[in-house]
């Protein structure tokens, strides 16, 4: 049995549409929320960092663990006050996850820092803060966001 043209391109237009709808949707329930990281960092070649930080969403306040990982040219040690938002997330736990980066900074004394991460899950985090501490830096770094 064959079906007629308009009526299978109508029947293709209806579905087209119900997938663009179902995206939207599926995107209109991801949300922003505000997020504060506080990351000690030190090393000598191979570094490390760890910390701790606040999400807040939908009101809420989550504590987050930060650890990390760097490699490539670091030496010193520092303490970073990161401020900002998060966005596209659905519930806290899109937060946690792996963020990877490569950046290149010095801070003698007092610095400022601005960075835009992303993890598996499609949680972009846009930060900025200040650098306090002795830190040259040209590495790649992995950086851990988990719940507590």
């Amino acid at each position: 049995m064959r079906i007629p043209n308009p009526l299978r391109n109508a029947f293709l237009a209806l579905i087209a549409l119900a997938s663009v709808v179902g995206i939207g949707l599926h995107s209109a329930q991801a949300d922003d929320g505000s997020i504060t990281l506080v990351v000690y960092k030190g090393g000598w070649i191979i570094g490390g960092s760890g910390g701790h930080g606040t999400l807040t969403f939908h009101g809420r306040h989550y504590r987050l663990g930060v650890g990390g990982i760097d490699y490539g040219l670091i030496f010193g040690g520092s303490k970073t006050v990161l401020h900002g938002r998060v966005r596209h997330i659905r519930r806290p736990s899109d937060v946690e996850g792996v963020y990877a980066a490569a950046g290149a900074g010095l801070a003698l004394g007092r610095g400022v820092r601005a960075i835009v991460l992303t993890n598996t899950k499609g949680a972009v985090l846009e930060l900025e803060g200040r650098q306090v501490g002795l830190m040259a830096n040209a590495d790649l770094s992995g950086l851990a966001i988990t719940l507590r």
